[in-house]
């Protein structure tokens, strides 16, 4: 790993260190090292990180603020690249916003209120990146990134840097093609339209305060962990079953909202692991409902 760093260092890609705890990166705060960790300066800096990657043919994978990510106690193998304030570019034209994929949505989201756009209401409370948006598709209060994106610019493992359209972006239930492809959201064109400034905030508020009010954000946590099997939503179901309160170790389903597991002392992902087996058993035996995680499970072995 010392060559690839060196040439990283040399080539002047951005921060690069070597074993970093990716608790320090996740809202869970939980996750062991990555063996390298990257953070591009810039995207000239992103695309010639991918270039050096693929040279040594090792393993990798892109985080922003880790809001969706259960990171092995282990750690990661190979490259962790983190998309941050460096991509965070932010461009209005008339309706049409563009965006870095580091930028913060909620911080996009109170922004674009202020200036009397609508569109983006739905991201008040949301954490994360507007690339992970894009990424996992987004949603909430009946509205998610397929409604708003126009395009996405995409870097591929091959070094492609291409525009990709919202149609052919393959979007569904907390899905996108960017799955399936592994690229990495650098940049999104987004649609907005003209509305009353006062009524946009005040709606955006309302989703504020509705997830302060409901959701246990005073403990670290990565959002809802599974999808809702709908008709049927996760919490309901998770509740129903006598679950809320759960714990393993220092990992506990919340007395607030059961789709949400909060680390309430130390934890470790084996123990959110071990609540997740719990209740998609559980779940299976007393309702015959497969559960299926949301926030995404990254081992050791990439």
């Amino acid at each position: 790993m010392k060559e690839i760093i060196n040439e990283l260092e040399n080539a002047n890609v951005g921060k690069v260190a070597e074993k970093e705890p990716l608790s320090k990166h996740t809202t869970w705060k939980i996750g062991g090292p990555a063996d390298i960790f990257i953070e591009p300066d810039g995207v000239d800096g992103l695309v010639e990180t991918m270039k050096i990657i693929n040279q040594y043919n090792i393993p990798w994978r892109a985080i922003g603020r880790g809001s969706n990510l259960l990171v092995d106690d282990e750690g990661v193998e190979g490259a962790v690249i983190k998309l941050g304030q460096n991509i965070s570019d932010l461009e209005i034209e008339g309706e049409t916003l563009r965006v870095g994929g580091g930028y913060s949505f909620i911080k996009l989201a109170t922004i674009i209120s202020k200036e009397g756009l609508s569109g983006l209401e739905f991201a008040g409370g949301i954490p994360g990146t507007v690339g992970g948006a894009v990424f996992m598709n987004a949603g909430a209060h009946g509205s998610d990134m397929s409604n708003i994106l126009i395009e996405a610019r995409v870097l591929f493992p091959d070094g492609r840097l291409i525009w990709i359209k919202k149609e052919d972006m393959d979007f569904s239930y907390r899905t996108s093609r960017l799955q399936k492809e592994k690229g990495i959201c650098v940049e999104a064109k987004l649609q907005m339209r003209k509305g009353d400034k006062k009524t946009i905030v005040e709606e955006m508020q309302k989703h504020k305060s509705y997830r302060r009010e409901t959701q246990p954000w005073n403990h670290p946590c990565a959002g809802s962990v599974f999808r809702n099997p709908l008709p049927d939503h996760a919490g309901a179901l998770i509740e129903r079953a006598g679950l809320k309160g759960y714990r393993v170790g220092g990992a506990q389903i919340s007395e607030m909202h059961a789709n949400f597991i909060v680390n309430v002392k130390e934890a470790k992902a084996g123990d959110v692991l071990a609540i997740i087996k719990h209740v998609q058993e559980t779940i299976r035996d007393k309702y015959n409902v497969e559960m299926t995680t949301e926030v995404e499970l990254v081992r050791r072995q990439a």
